[in-house]
């Protein structure tokens, strides 16, 4: 059946079955979307006065999902999803003792394991832990909220790498990857055993509200699903990644039935070879980053992504869309754009169908 928000969501799934088959199904998979047509003109909610309150008021944050679906038109792939902001009082690190300092916009965490060894033994998911409480109710809230009306996701709470460099902090851990290699592959180990748990509460909320599974991507799955990302890999070589991270990737990717890896930042394109040899993961997206050239700038990392049998993610302009396209092999692949107005939209959707083609 369709959602509110997204009327032909039933053919959309099953585009999204056949995209992770890696089949083709007429067209690359697009995701546009553009201010919905005859919506309602209005202010959005008034945000609450302090940096605390904007993300914790659990109201406030309802109203401004129902505010942005009810104007957004969702058209091929792109869907409409429920809890806007991931400031950080939602992440694994938050959830093991990191305390969090919010503003209007993110947030920051302070480390917490800062010896001289890395020692994780006294870390465990404390269910009466303050930030992962509040977590689960706000996963509880998108998943009532939602209903009908949009997908409801598990959120954005963190992956390998990452977690381990909010914990110890990002320069302390540059160190650690040459001093104590292996301390840090166990450790990245133990907390993505802690984030299976984590992630297992988190669905089980939003399963009993939607078919399928989301989070702070804009993937949808039938099953369990996430965005694996080690930003922290930015800053490291291909044989450091692949020895002391690839590991617990690997890992994630076995116990979700559907990932997407965030390739971020172009530094980080150093490690797209070993990923690619992963069997489990699904596709990958490719993100330059900030003030970096279109993703067509980097056709070769595209196309080796492609070529590696992955499906491939990319988020662009509407006017790159047919480039794309003529460079590209429409299976497996991904376009996420935005444009102007719901006309414009739908025209692209059409040039999308005319614009694929088969590359194998």
């Amino acid at each position: 059946m369709g959602l509110l928000y997204k009327e032909d969501w039933d053919e959309a799934k099953q585009h999204y079955r056949a995209w992770w088959a890696h089949e083709a199904f007429g067209r690359a998979a697009v995701a546009v979307t553009a201010p919905r047509e005859g919506a309602a003109a209005g202010p959005e909610p008034v945000r609450p006065p302090t940096p605390e309150q904007r993300w914790t008021d659990l109201d406030y944050i309802s109203a401004l999902s129902e505010h942005h679906n009810a104007r957004t038109f969702f058209g091929g792939e792109a869907f409409p999803t429920w809890g806007y902001g991931y400031p950080g009082n939602k992440r694994m690190a938050a959830f093991l003792g990191c305390p969090v300092t919010l503003d209007f916009r993110t947030g920051w965490l302070e480390p917490i394991l800062t010896g001289e060894e890395i020692d994780t033994r006294g870390l465990r998911l404390d269910a009466d832990e303050r930030h992962f409480q509040f977590a689960l109710r706000w996963c509880r809230r998108c998943a009532r909220d939602a209903a009908g009306k949009a997908i409801p996701g598990v959120g954005a709470f963190g992956g390998s790498g990452d977690t381990l460099a909010a914990l110890r902090g990002t320069r302390r851990l540059l160190y650690d990857v040459i001093d104590r290699p292996g301390q840090v592959r166990s450790a990245d180990r133990h907390l993505m055993d802690l984030w299976v748990r984590a992630y297992d509460r988190f669905h089980e909320i939003t399963r009993a509200a939607a078919e399928g599974s989301t989070c702070w991507f804009g993937l949808w799955s039938p099953g369990k699903f996430y965005a694996g990302q080690n930003d922290f890999s930015y800053n490291i070589s291909p044989r450091m990644f692949r020895e002391i991270f690839l590991p617990t990737i690997e890992a994630q990717s076995r116990f979700l039935d559907h990932m997407v890896y965030h390739v971020d930042g172009v530094n980080a394109f150093a490690h797209v070879d070993a990923l690619c040899e992963l069997e489990r993961l699904g596709a990958v997206q490719i993100l330059p980053g900030a003030g970096k050239p279109s993703p067509l700038h980097y056709l070769d990392v595209l196309k080796k992504v492609q070529a590696a049998g992955k499906n491939l993610h990319i988020t662009l302009p509407p006017e790159e869309v047919e480039p794309a396209l003529a460079e590209l092999s429409a299976r497996g692949l991904f376009l996420a754009t935005h444009c102007d107005t719901e006309a414009q939209a739908r025209a692209l959707l059409g040039g999308a169908e005319r614009w694929s083609r088969d590359r194998r």
